[in-house]
């Protein structure tokens, strides 16, 4: 009982889609460095679907914070499972930018018509992390259903080339 008074409050964003498109291309769209980008809206550098890769977002600083987010793939079950950490922000920040550890996961799984795509956001310590956790709550309801447009545009063009 003493530890469990001890454990900060932590929260998760969970969201999930069905969209209608196989797993494999939904897959391309979660681990290209180049579609990543488009449907999330950040800069990334040296993603790579390999265990232990370390890879980059960038967004907009906030005092102390430069505005990278530090991540490394944790799991990658190609067409089933992406996970990776998500580390950002300063201590010495409130709200905005305050500091971030967290975990983010992919499960993809067939659905009748497409693919199931279910993202959990894991361990926004609240309070510290309450402003993350209510604009990324609202940030990936918008994200995770314009994947399946890049993933279809994506495949659109490999076929034609």
């Amino acid at each position: 009982m003493k530890d469990a008074a001890l454990k900060p409050d932590t929260q998760d964003i969970v969201v999930e889609e069905i969209l209608p498109h196989a797993p494999e291309t939904i897959w391309n769209a979660l681990t290209k460095g180049e579609l990543i980008t488009r449907w999330l809206g950040m800069p990334t550098s040296g993603f790579e679907p390999v265990v232990g890769k370390r890879f980059t977002f960038k967004t907009t600083p906030a005092g102390a914070w430069d505005g990278f987010i530090q991540c490394e793939v944790l799991e990658a079950l190609p067409n089933e499972r992406l996970v990776y950490s998500w580390q950002g922000g300063h201590e010495g920040n409130i709200g905005y930018g305050s500091r971030l550890e967290t975990v983010v996961t992919w499960v993809l799984s067939k659905a009748e018509n497409g693919t199931r795509l279910r993202l959990v956001h894991s361990g926004f310590v609240l309070p510290r992390n309450d402003t993350a956790f209510r604009n990324m709550g609202a940030g990936w309801k918008k994200v995770v259903p314009g994947i399946g447009a890049i993933a279809a545009e994506h495949a659109s063009l490999k076929k034609r080339n």
